[in-house]
């Protein structure tokens, strides 16, 4: 498989490389207040009480927020090795766990 498309949801935390984003232009919350924070999100997407898009929409600390957290198809080597191991293992429509890069946390939706 030479590409994926996946959507994510970034939380960033005051270590994350750039602590601002489209939401907040400096970034004070802790490594473990953005795992908890993203975990709760996890929780309402698998429970089914919210989409994954809705919460992307309105709470990801990356501007593909603006397109529910969809990142387009990338290849291997555009992301950074983290994230792109996840994007790679998971199967077209699983979320993954908490996937920590330089940005901060995320979970990943792999669409295709």
């Amino acid at each position: 498989m030479s590409s994926v498309q996946c959507s994510h949801i970034l939380v960033k935390h005051r270590e994350s490389r750039r602590p601002s984003s489209w939401r907040q232009e400096n970034i004070t919350r802790s490594k473990e207040e953005a795992l908890k924070e993203l975990l709760e999100y996890r929780r309402q997407i698998t429970s089914g009480e919210k989409k994954f898009e809705d919460i992307a929409s309105q709470f990801s600390d990356c501007s593909s927020a603006k397109r529910g957290g969809d990142l387009g198809p990338f290849g291997r080597g555009q992301m950074q090795r983290p994230f792109e191991d996840a994007s790679f293992a998971l199967k077209v429509g699983e979320l993954s766990d908490p996937v920590w890069t330089d940005s901060g946390v995320h979970i990943i939706l792999r669409m295709k």
